[in-house]
């Protein structure tokens, strides 16, 4: 098991230069209300428990392993699949630069309306729709192919071909030299992906609820 970082958390108050190359902050990606997030997290489990696939958020732990094996000094795009009520999505733009964007589809709209008025920062984009839709929604916001990708959305509730059709479209997506990685109580997800992007690399994150695999794969260059 791998230990969490020492290093102090962020602040919650984070300012970075705009994407225009202004000085004018960025609003805090950081700021987020912790019993806000978990009463919307439940709620939406008690909705859809297949789509939701847990009753409370990725923890911290969780959360720093994700963005360590999907963020690295050159990335500059990544798409988060299933951001839940923002956890990881905060981890991702702490970690990332000022120029970078992040692009997050959403398919439960009480997620979806939480992160539009919980995130304001202005690296940060969020769409409503299923991933399957993924290469439609970056050619909508003229993103570039991404460097990463990283999901959360629970293959094993899902059917079949609705898995192998969001596999495709990642591999397709994925920048050369690009990383998917996926954190999910079940490895289905690597049964879905394999075909198109290869064995991936396989961890345990045990400090969360409930445990996680975790699986990063490297799109060839």
């Amino acid at each position: 098991m791998q230990e969490s970082r020492k290093n102090p958390a962020p602040s919650a108050q984070t300012a970075t230069r705009s994407l225009d190359g202004s000085d004018e902050p960025i609003a805090s990606s950081v700021r987020s209300s912790v019993g806000s997030d978990r009463l919307t997290f439940l709620r939406g489990f008690v909705r859809d428990p297949k789509g939701v696939a847990a009753i409370v958020p990725s923890s911290r732990w969780l959360e720093q392993r994700v963005v360590r094996n999907a963020v690295g000094p050159a990335t500059r795009c990544v798409v988060e699949l299933g951001p839940g009520t923002g956890g990881i999505t905060r981890a991702l733009l702490t970690a990332l630069g000022p120029a970078s964007r992040l692009m997050a589809i959403e398919l439960e709209p009480d997620f979806q309306a939480h992160l539009r008025a919980s995130i304001t920062d202005r690296r940060f984009s969020i769409e409503l729709g299923s991933a399957e839709r993924l290469e439609e929604f970056l050619a909508n916001r003229r993103l570039p192919a991404p460097d990463a990708i990283v999901s959360g959305i629970p293959f094993s509730t899902m059917p079949f071909d609705v898995g192998d059709r969001i596999a495709a479209a990642i591999g397709r997506a994925l920048a050369p030299g690009g990383r998917f990685v996926a954190y999910q109580w079940t490895p289905v997800v690597a049964e879905r992906t394999i075909p198109y992007l290869g064995e991936p690399r396989r961890e345990w994150e045990p400090l969360n609820l409930p445990p996680m695999r975790v699986f990063t794969w490297v799109k060839p260059a």
